[in-house]
């Protein structure tokens, strides 16, 4: 396992944004099934769905090759049409809303609960709803839960689908218990990761059965099967697509959960240091309303001062060898997606897009790298006090009382 601060010029970065741990159990377990000659979907899919099914207490899961994939199959398998509008969050990646586009169906972006709080607002989502709304998509953002339980309540009103956008936490174990469907990521930044990868949850057997069937073509006898004898050939029984997670990224899946606990309680110490800090050394930044004690903690997001300007204060802390970046940029605003959402208004989402920093979080780091993260943002912030943090009343504090 590599130590957070990067290799000497292999980065601009001392203190990097994320970080896959990676060490001699996933050398050996891809070994393994090299050694096994057998690369495609098989007994390591087979052993990593079910394991992780096991994690979340649910009966079963189905991997696929992403996060989008499996929002894109569970849309499909729970019946969305051409047409149908689903309601999605205003602030998450944009693979979120893809997924709806690729089905045919026509995103609904739903504005934030305030500018410090990204999740989507029930009242927001009330004035959206339409006849057309088919489903919702909430997104657990930062690893921090939404209310699944009153978003399911919403949904049972209107008589909508509801899947959750799980890919920032693999280790809640709440996700999957009220929504029809649940998606994971395991890209490389992901608090587990196979490199590229993606995982369904769902409570309907009907659903995992159909999602099963469209990760590879429509197939009814998968290649394993064929070449161990158990079939001689195939039918395919609907327009599928080649969605399916292989052997190796399996096998990385398999060790990363194993060590999932452990690294989530890493991720909340960190939290917890970093909001201590924070709150004492920078007060006119928001932290996130959200409690750290029983989240993923996969963000580690502040809202930065009205008025900030954000670049100026990321170039500076890019400067001093601290990675930041921005959960998320606007989709809405993008250049192929503003011809979709010309009329859309987020006021809320906006505000919080203009502020918002994601400082470096990840298990390689500890409590030293929280404190010189805490510091470079102050100086950023404040760059004429050298020495100190000037708060908004002119007050100086040294960093000694709080940097060690």
């Amino acid at each position: 396992m590599r130590n957070a601060e990067q290799k000497k010029g292999s980065s601009v970065y001392t203190i990097g944004l994320s970080e896959a741990l990676l060490g001699d159990e996933e050398k050996h377990a891809l070994c393994r099934v090299i050694d096994s000659g057998w690369l495609s979907t098989g007994d390591e899919v087979r052993a990593f769905e079910q394991e992780f099914a096991q994690c979340h207490a649910q009966k079963d899961a189905v991997a696929v090759s992403s996060c989008t994939a499996a929002l894109q199959l569970a849309l499909q398998a729970l019946g969305v049409r051409p047409g149908d509008e689903i309601l999605v969050p205003s602030v998450t990646f944009i693979a979120t809303v893809n997924a709806v586009l690729y089905v045919d169906a026509r995103p609904v972006p739903v504005d934030i609960q305030s500018p410090v709080l990204p999740h989507m607002s029930l009242e927001d989502a009330e004035r959206k709803i339409t006849k057309k709304t088919r489903g919702v998509i909430i997104m657990h953002y930062g690893g921090f839960a939404c209310d699944t339980a009153l978003w399911s309540e919403f949904c049972r009103r209107h008589d909508c689908i509801l899947i959750e956008d799980a890919a920032h936490t693999p280790f809640m174990p709440s996700v999957g218990q009220y929504s029809d469907a649940a998606a994971f990521s395991f890209f490389a930044n992901k608090n587990m990761t196979c490199a590229e990868g993606g995982m369904i949850l769902s409570r309907h057997a009907a659903v995992r059965d159909a999602c099963r069937m469209l990760r590879a073509h429509g197939m009814t006898a998968p290649t394993l099967e064929r070449k161990r004898g158990h079939a001689f050939s195939y039918d395919i029984v609907q327009l599928g697509y080649n969605m399916r997670m292989d052997e190796l990224r399996a096998a990385l899946g398999r060790v990363q959960l194993e060590h999932l606990e452990e690294r989530t309680r890493t991720r909340r110490h960190l939290t917890a240091c970093y909001r201590e800090l924070l709150t004492a050394a920078l007060p006119e930044v928001a932290i996130l309303p959200l409690s750290h004690e029983n989240a993923d903690c996969h963000l580690m997001v502040c809202v930065l001062p009205e008025g900030c300007d954000r670049a100026a204060v990321m170039q500076r802390m890019k400067d001093a060898g601290v990675q930041t970046s921005i959960h998320y940029p606007p989709y809405h605003r993008f250049s192929w997606h503003s011809r979709l959402f010309a009329e859309t208004a987020l006021p809320l989402a906006e505000e919080y897009m203009r502020r918002t920093l994601t400082l470096p979080l990840h298990p390689g780091l500890n409590e030293d790298h929280v404190h010189r993260v805490v510091r470079a943002l102050s100086e950023a912030l404040h760059p004429r006090s050298a020495g100190g943090t000037v708060h908004p009343a002119g007050k100086t504090e040294s960093f000694t009382s709080w940097h060690r």
